[in-house]
């Protein structure tokens, strides 16, 4: 597919700097682009690369102003940034709007309920009383459970797992490999040491707009739901143990782990690899630095913590800062000491 500027000035609000009909079918980094490309300037150690790039159309911010003549054209936008993401989100949508109809072989139980202008991939299962909404994309090799429900626009990617009674809002991404609705990890202790399955009857309930990576696992409920809430983002190998609730536009790092029965407020942000006891509270806004362990509630809003257990980000800089300083400080008590001695001594000998 090929895009003029003009085009593609008009997807993402842009103002057109140079030949507006000069197009492009590919995208390619600024430092290795192509004529026939399109790359985007968002980060000023890049800017070099602005002078020698092949590319023929470039997204840049509009306050920036230039060193020399290019030859490509610009497009100059208020965030060169969020605008490109924008046009690769129309043009992903674009391609898979093309998927649609039912590959074989797959299997769709009688009971199920699917919408209009739905992609179906080969080998997938859909399961009793499935419900699909319209525009839905499942891509092959995806079981989908008994009473799962679906929304509109939603996208679900190869070797996704969706088991039983969960439900999917409209406009959900979710990537391959993902498990969604396993059970959690609930054992009850016996006096001789054993322990016994207590059954997960709940579900998993994902909200409109939420985006899951790959090979992520959320857990149902041990009763009620699960929930993520609407315009969450969850990076791969993410865990969500069962009854937990994340909290709308709250956004985890890969490798990070949520124990049961906590709830993470909005506008979170979990880094990569830390680590969330169950049954507390993270309030509104906190930040979560990665390799972080949460051992108790956050009752804040927007406080950053770090380290394990996590505490202020501040203070953990700051005492950072000192440990760095401890061999010189040694050094420094050493001679002190040294010093005091000598100053007895002489006083001694007065």
């Amino acid at each position: 597919m090929q895009f003029s500027a003009a085009q593609i000035a008009a997807i993402i609000n842009a103002t057109v700097e140079g030949d507006a009909s000069v197009t492009v079918a590919s995208f390619g980094k600024i430092e290795e682009a192509q004529a026939g490309q399109l790359a985007f300037l968002a980060n000023p150690k890049y800017e070099d690369f602005l002078y020698t790039t092949e590319a023929s159309l470039i997204i840049i911010n509009e306050s920036l102003e230039l060193k020399q003549p290019l030859k490509a054209t610009l497009l100059r936008v208020p965030d060169a940034y969020s605008a490109f993401a924008t046009l690769l989100d129309t043009y992903q949508q674009v391609r898979t709007q093309q998927l649609t109809g039912i590959q074989t072989p797959s299997y769709i139980d009688r009971t199920a309920i699917t919408g209009e202008n739905n992609y179906i991939g080969a080998f997938a299962y859909l399961g009793e009383n499935v419900k699909l909404g319209n525009d839905v994309k499942i891509f092959p090799n995806t079981f989908i459970g008994n009473n799962v429900s679906i929304g509109d626009g939603t996208i679900i990617h190869a070797g996704v797992k969706i088991l039983r009674e969960c439900i999917i809002g409209k406009n959900v991404t979710i990537h391959a490999g993902t498990v969604i609705g396993s059970d959690g990890f609930g054992f009850a202790p016996q006096a001789d040491g054993t322990f016994k399955k207590v059954p997960q009857i709940g579900n998993v309930v994902i909200e409109d707009n939420v985006e899951i990576g790959a090979n992520a696992t959320i857990d149902r409920a041990t009763i009620g739901s699960t929930i993520i809430r609407s315009g969450a983002k969850l990076d791969n190998l993410i865990q969500v143990a069962h009854n937990v609730e994340v909290g709308n536009n709250s956004v985890i790092a890969a490798q990070a782990g949520v124990s049961g029965s906590t709830k993470v407020g909005n506008n979170v942000m979990i880094g990569g690899q830390a680590g969330i006891v169950g049954h507390i509270q993270i309030a509104d806004g906190t930040k979560i630095n990665a390799q972080s362990g949460v051992s108790k509630s956050i009752k804040i809003p927007n406080t950053v913590v770090t380290g394990s257990p996590a505490h202020d980000y501040s203070q953990a800089l700051r005492s950072q800062a000192l440990s760095r300083k401890l061999p010189e400080l040694e050094k420094r008590l050493s001679e002190l000491e040294k010093l005091i001695k000598l100053l007895k001594a002489d006083q001694e000998n007065l």
